[in-house]
């Protein structure tokens, strides 16, 4: 008689230790802060994660896949977090992605072909689609400036430099910029464009941030006396000349 109480008891014992927790059998919810993110595809990055998730039930599964695929630069995720409320068995997603600085073209040697891209806050270059995203969802409304460079100038200092400055500068004055210019000398020039028409700006080879400081305030002096200068020399911080066409 006691044998026979040890199996039935066994047998009441075991089920309970192979079954699967209810809260596993159930779907995961879930939501999603897409910050300045295109939300097409920070949503499909929702989904690709959240399916991850539901079949590991672990967040260093679905972090080590966004490093191992490089899930990051595939849907242009400058930052994240990934947090799990087992309770309500519930995933909270938050993205970040950079803004948008400037288009570059990157020419070739002797010929007038170039690859494009797209240089984001962070430094980075960015697939031309990711303007494309950002315009259609009306996430970016203004005309993003051209950044021309000979072939094999994209080396980090110059993009670092590139990057820092438009980056410093307000949303009012970038959006006047039309085009920026890096010479085979390594020298720069800015195309602006004020009230319509075109201004050639000459940065030299040095002392970019600090010249582009009194550039704004050239450009904003200039404004307020309603004259527009067609060419503005800075090539010597210490000497600038503004120079205006005969005919407005």
């Amino acid at each position: 008689m006691p044998a026979i109480f040890i199996i039935i008891l066994l047998g009441m014992i075991s089920p309970a230790m192979t079954s699967v927790s209810p809260q596993e059998s159930k779907p995961v919810h879930y939501r999603t802060t897409f910050g300045s993110c295109p939300s097409r595809t920070a949503g499909n990055l929702t989904l690709k994660l959240v399916k991850v998730f539901e079949e590991t039930r672990g967040l260093q599964d679905v972090k080590r896949m966004i490093i191992s695929d490089n899930l990051k630069d595939k849907f242009f995720i400058s930052d994240y977090k990934i947090s799990y409320d087992p309770i309500k068995n519930f995933l909270q997603f938050e993205f970040n992605c950079p803004s948008p600085l400037m288009k570059v073209q990157v020419y070739r040697d002797g010929s007038s072909e170039y690859n494009e891209a797209i240089l984001v806050e962070s430094g980075e270059l960015f697939d031309p689609t990711y303007e494309q995203l950002l315009r259609r969802e009306k996430k970016l409304n203004y005309d993003l400036p051209f950044l021309a460079l000979p072939v094999g100038e994209m080396q980090a200092e110059i993009q670092s430099s590139i990057t820092k400055l438009v980056r410093d500068l307000n949303v009012k004055f970038r959006k006047k910029i039309a085009e920026v210019i890096v010479s085979e000398e390594k020298e720069l020039i800015i195309i602006m464009s004020l009230s319509g028409h075109p201004s050639s700006i000459f940065m030299g080879s040095s002392d970019w941030s600090e010249k582009l400081g009194k550039l704004q305030k050239i450009v904003k002096y200039m404004e307020s006396k309603k004259k527009i200068p067609a060419i503005i020399n800075l090539t010597n911080a210490k000497k600038v000349v503004v120079k205006f066409n005969d005919k407005p």
